[in-house]
């Protein structure tokens, strides 16, 4: 087993790993995760037999959530074998890896952890999960890459609805919108990714390696685009409706297990009390 600071990986066989988010107690990204992301896909992308990698929650609330806004100041300069910063850097690493990548999402997907999922080649969904975008009712606009896939996952008009909504979106609508493969029952879940997975990784991989490449010509943004999104986050914690924003939601529970985290995108739609 290799352990990081918020997920771990098991190797069932050389061709199929599964990674576990555990950053408790709401699985938010933080700091340490965008350092240690590009670490796994230096990993796969050294793993010669790798076929396939499942990504899982330890938490089945949360599959992976957003940002600790708490710790923006702490977030990492640095930038990866690519040139890019490390949260470019890991998507485009890993949407063009000679290796399937498949989420099982159980519970809560939002903010980066969205946007590091939409990264991912397949993704399936409990029937209980929800997703959101809610930088924007945060006074911030997504900055992972959010603004890029989703367009290209949902067409403009949806993407438009999620990213401006900020609001959480069912599994089930999550669906009919290309956010996710699919919907199924709970129990059902594990069984339909096993499948799958078990299935791909008895490939060869040159042949996942060309199916890849070959699709990816078509259906994925650029990294100077989401470059661009990324500099405008950043920048967007010093606008003036932003600190108000998040001091209220850090007032109202935000990064914090409770109600407030479970029915986000509920509270993000309230006017704030000073208004």
């Amino acid at each position: 087993m290799m352990r990081w600071t918020h997920f771990w990986v098991d190797e069932d066989s050389e061709r199929l790993w599964r990674v576990t988010f555990d950053s408790p107690p709401i699985n938010m990204v933080t700091p340490e995760m965008l350092v240690e992301l590009p670490q796994l896909i230096d990993r796969m992308a050294a793993a010669a037999e790798l076929r396939v990698v499942v990504f899982e929650s330890a938490n089945p609330d949360y599959f992976l959530n957003h940002y600790d806004t708490s710790r923006v100041a702490e977030t990492p300069k640095q930038s990866g074998i690519t040139g890019y910063p490390l949260t470019i850097d890991t998507s485009t690493r890993l949407s063009r890896l000679p290796v399937a990548s498949i989420a099982k999402i159980r519970g809560r997907v939002r903010g980066i952890g969205n946007e590091f999922t939409q990264a991912m080649d397949m993704r399936f969904a409990s029937e209980h999960a929800l997703f959101g975008q809610p930088e924007t009712g945060s006074g911030n606009l997504p900055g992972g890459g959010g603004l890029e896939h989703l367009p290209l996952l949902l067409g403009r008009a949806r993407a438009l609805e999620v990213a401006l909504s900020s609001d959480d979106y069912s599994a089930q609508l999550a669906e009919r919108y290309g956010w996710v493969n699919r919907t199924v029952a709970d129990d059902e879940l594990d069984a339909v990714v096993d499948t799958l997975a078990r299935r791909i990784a008895s490939y060869d991989k040159e042949s996942i390696a060309a199916v890849k490449q070959q699709i990816n010509r078509h259906t994925l943004p650029s990294a100077d685009d989401m470059l661009s999104s990324l500099q405008i986050y950043l920048s967007s914690f010093e606008w003036p409706g932003s600190q108000r924003r998040i001091a209220a939601a850090m007032a109202a529970g935000r990064n914090q297990p409770g109600d407030y985290e479970m029915r986000l995108g509920y509270h993000l739609g309230r006017p704030l009390a000073a208004e």
